[in-house]
């Protein structure tokens, strides 16, 4: 393993590569697979890879969007500031290639379920429906929309209601998922790189020692 490392300061490089070089280096991302309706009831389906978990309470995620090049701002964006409302799939292997489908830069307005051959299943508490194929699907509402600068956008939405396939529960009882049945995907670097959360590994999270006296030195690692 080398010792030697490139620096970069961010600021002094142009934002395409700025981009290439954060977006080649902060992976695997989970992956958004957004439905969402406009106020006509048309429903729009993209995928997102800036996008994670913040916090269980209350339970929020965090979408980030940049400016499209070809029309004024993201389908998805423009039908979640409209309505607040948005459904967010898990993408599996069996859906990756449906999910790159929808990823095509259509035109608004245009189903890109439809274009992907999906279907669709209703939501129980938002209008846009939920992917039916989907192992997970998260029924969201905006929280808060955060604009660091004209041509970003960062979405914080609140989970409302989880839909999960049910063989994907090693334990039902418990809440204990089997990953190895999810089969999700995960974007990696450049334009079409992606990977599978197939080859796990577990590790114990360790404890600090409980006892009276002074545990300096105590803990180590294995």
């Amino acid at each position: 393993m080398s010792n030697e490392y490139s620096h970069f300061t961010l600021a002094e490089m142009s934002k395409g590569d700025s981009f290439k070089l954060i977006a080649s280096l902060i992976m695997p991302r989970p992956i958004a697979w957004i439905t969402s309706v406009d106020l006509a009831s048309r429903v729009n389906a993209a995928p997102y890879s800036f996008f994670n978990l913040l916090l269980a309470d209350p339970p929020l995620v965090a979408v980030g969007f940049a400016a499209a090049s070809d029309r004024e701002g993201k389908d998805t964006l423009a039908n979640v500031r409209a309505t607040g409302e948005l459904v967010i799939n898990l993408v599996s292997e069996g859906l990756a290639q449906a999910m790159n489908v929808t990823a095509l830069n259509a035109p608004r307005g245009t189903d890109e379920t439809a274009l992907a051959g999906l279907a669709l299943a209703p939501s129980s508490h938002v209008k846009p429906p939920r992917i039916a194929e989907s192992p997970v699907s998260l029924e969201c509402r905006t929280f808060q929309l955060v604009e660091p600068n004209a041509s970003s956008t960062i979405l914080l939405a609140q989970i409302l209601e989880v839909h999960v396939r049910s063989d994907a529960f090693s334990n039902r009882e418990r809440l204990h998922i089997d990953p190895a049945v999810l089969q999700l995907v995960g974007r990696m670097h450049g334009g079409g790189g992606y990977c599978t959360t197939r080859d796990l590994f577990e590790l114990d999270r360790p404890t600090w020692p409980k006892n009276d006296g002074d545990n300096r030195g105590v803990w180590k690692m294995e």
